[in-house]
């Protein structure tokens, strides 16, 4: 079986909240309920991730628990990953390498512009396809199968096969 990577951008978050920092910003009602249509898709498509790494920013820990509500995932089994907020990519493909062993389907959950230069590192001959717009507006996932080995991944290892935004799932 191939392995999979799934890569969700944060959904929607409240720029009028009284936050007291970026990292603290939750979710606007836009995103509370887009995250749950994203883990209900996953669901329905048997993409259930082994693991999930989350970004421990408000904005994406929420979002990680509202799409775990959908895929009937334990909160407990999240790994709450603080290096994925504003993450570079070369931070992100070092997270990565951290979980090369990992099982089959992981779900990153994480931040633009880092989320979006991964994706164009590992499978930039498909991501042309998906310029009509926002490439990972926000709660969008991209579903891409990758190599076996992910302890040294390069540009181009991965192929691009969906990327799924909320407004198509309603």
């Amino acid at each position: 079986m191939a392995r999979e990577l799934l890569l969700l951008r944060h959904a929607k978050s409240d720029w009028d909240s009284d936050a007291a920092s970026d990292i603290e910003r939750p979710l606007a009602r836009r995103g509370k309920r887009d995250a749950p249509r994203i883990g209900e898709w996953l669901y329905r498509e048997g993409l259930v991730p082994s693991l999930i790494l989350s970004s421990t920013a408000e904005r994406a820990r929420e979002t990680t628990l509202r799409v775990c509500k959908g895929l009937d995932y334990k909160k407990r089994d999240i790994k709450w990953e603080p290096a994925i907020y504003e993450a570079s990519l070369k931070t992100l493909l070092d997270v990565l390498g951290d979980y090369a062993q990992s099982p089959n389907t992981l779900l990153m959950v994480g931040h633009n512009p880092g989320l979006e230069e991964l994706l164009c590192y590992l499978a930039p001959d498909d991501v042309d396809e998906v310029k009509d717009e926002k490439l990972l507006p926000t709660a969008a996932l991209a579903r891409l199968e990758m190599p076996d080995d992910w302890a040294a991944l390069e540009a181009g290892s991965a192929v691009l096969l969906r990327v799924v935004r909320p407004k198509a799932l309603k």
